[in-house]
């Protein structure tokens, strides 16, 4: 149960770096709230993660997958640049994120 809990924790972080985008420095209402609601539910999952993961791996994966996630957002949102160092650097997180996960604990 962990690792799903991690998982959306993560996922909710992209939703929240987007939002936070899209909130133009919090002058936008709807976006917002959508930040600040994302914000609370992931920590919240991340802490419940956190009940039985390792702090490193618990954090890093949560960290990896909003990075990873709001990366390419941005691309395909935002319209930010895409190159291949750019691309080179979230393969480079994503292997990462594997090897923690295949060095952690099942829980």
């Amino acid at each position: 149960m962990a690792w799903l809990y991690l998982l959306l924790a993560g996922l909710l972080e992209i939703v929240w770096a987007v939002s936070m985008k899209q909130s133009e420095g919090f002058s936008r209402l709807v976006p917002s709230i959508i930040t600040i609601v994302g914000m609370i539910f992931s920590f919240w999952l991340l802490s419940l993660a956190m009940k039985t993961l390792p702090l490193g791996t618990a954090y890093t994966i949560w960290t990896g997958i909003g990075a990873v996630g709001a990366f390419v957002l941005g691309i395909v949102f935002f319209g930010e640049q895409l190159s291949v160092v750019r691309v080179l650097a979230a393969g480079l997180i994503v292997s990462g994120l594997l090897l923690m996960k295949l060095a952690s604990p099942s829980a």
